[in-house]
């Protein structure tokens, strides 16, 4: 299985001529489901689903997400399913199990939106906008490394609960070469402690999973 990191919060998935994307949004850039067979959607912020995007997409292709963001989509010609904390599902030849439900808070004045983690073929698991804990072993983690409602001790805190044997950064399309800096010595300095592969993979850029 190979995973490409496409941009800020969005990936790709691909194996045996399927791909799979999770979380299209507004700050990953073009071609996002160039080749997709079925997305990924974690929740409805703009920077995480791209709601013109989705609705030019083919009527072919699946799209899996929270109730909220179905509710966002309307009709559009791709097939929506409704998931939620818990279920299973196979699209695109992947096997996903749904893990978690809200986002993390971002400010007291803002209410908390439904977000759901996806396990894909238990090994990638990626969780949204939280930290969320899978509750089973993860060989490979898309960990959050920058956003308005995270701090880096709890990136670390969170790396060192589930324990992958590989991370890598995600949600990190705001910061720039200064801050990219700073999110690879941190994680390199995890990746050390823990004798594991924890590091950032540069846009456009593929890691081969076992």
């Amino acid at each position: 299985m190979r995973l490409t990191k496409l941009g800020h919060a969005c990936w790709r998935l691909e194996k045996d001529g399927s791909t799979l994307v999770i979380d299209p949004g507004a700050f990953s850039g073009e071609g996002l489901l160039d080749g997709a067979n079925a997305v990924l959607i974690t929740h409805e912020h703009f920077d995480h689903v791209d709601t013109d995007l989705l609705r030019a997409a083919s009527p072919d292709l699946e799209i899996w997400t929270c109730q909220a963001v179905a509710d966002q989509l309307g009709e559009i010609p791709a097939k929506i399913q409704v998931v939620r904390n818990g279920d299973t599902f196979t699209t695109a030849g992947f096997g996903v199990k749904v893990i978690g439900e809200w986002h993390a808070l971002n400010h007291p004045d803002i209410p908390v939106v439904q977000n759901v983690g996806f396990l894909v073929d238990e090994e990638v698991f990626y969780p949204g906008d939280a930290l969320t804990s899978p509750g089973v072993e993860v060989p490979t983690l898309l960990v959050p490394t920058n956003a308005p409602w995270l701090k880096l001790k709890e990136t670390v805190e969170y790396l060192r609960e589930v324990r992958p044997a590989r991370a890598y950064s995600t949600h990190d399309g705001l910061v720039n070469e200064f801050g990219q800096k700073l999110i690879d010595g941190w994680l390199g300095g995890e990746a050390d402690k823990q004798k594991a592969d924890i590091r950032r993979i540069p846009v456009g850029e593929s890691v081969d999973l076992a």
